[in-house]
């Protein structure tokens, strides 16, 4: 507060309100996923508006703000990685089967949509 930064007041704050809403949902989950999942949604935010407006970089902000409570994220090569490693384990390595296992090795770390992707090539190669 005392360092006037808005974004990053809003933003923290936010996240404490989610935070207190899981404490006292039925089925609580993972305080690392309510970040996760909220940083999510704000990245998908960003296609609702045109290009260049004061809202797209004012989104781009906050997730600046957010990623400093993310896990480290991911290179394309180290998911490369995990599904080659993921493919040869396997006896018939399939679309499910292959994202069954990245998926929970990736979550947070790496969009699911391009890893989706990486397997798909990676599997008719």
């Amino acid at each position: 507060m005392k360092a006037k930064a808005k974004t990053r007041l809003n933003v923290l704050r936010f996240i404490k309100k989610l935070l207190i809403e899981n404490e006292t949902a039925k089925k609580p989950i993972a305080e690392d996923d309510i970040v996760i999942s909220y940083a999510k949604k704000t990245r998908d935010s960003i296609a609702m508006y045109p290009e260049g407006s004061d809202q797209i970089l004012e989104i781009e902000a906050e997730l600046k703000v957010l990623e400093e409570f993310l896990p480290k994220q991911l290179s394309e090569e180290e998911v490369i990685k995990m599904i080659s490693d993921i493919k040869s384990e396997l006896d018939s390595p399939n679309m499910g089967a292959v994202m069954k296992v990245l998926s929970p090795k990736i979550k947070g770390q790496f969009d699911g949509k391009k890893a989706s992707q990486l397997v798909q090539s990676a599997l008719t190669n």
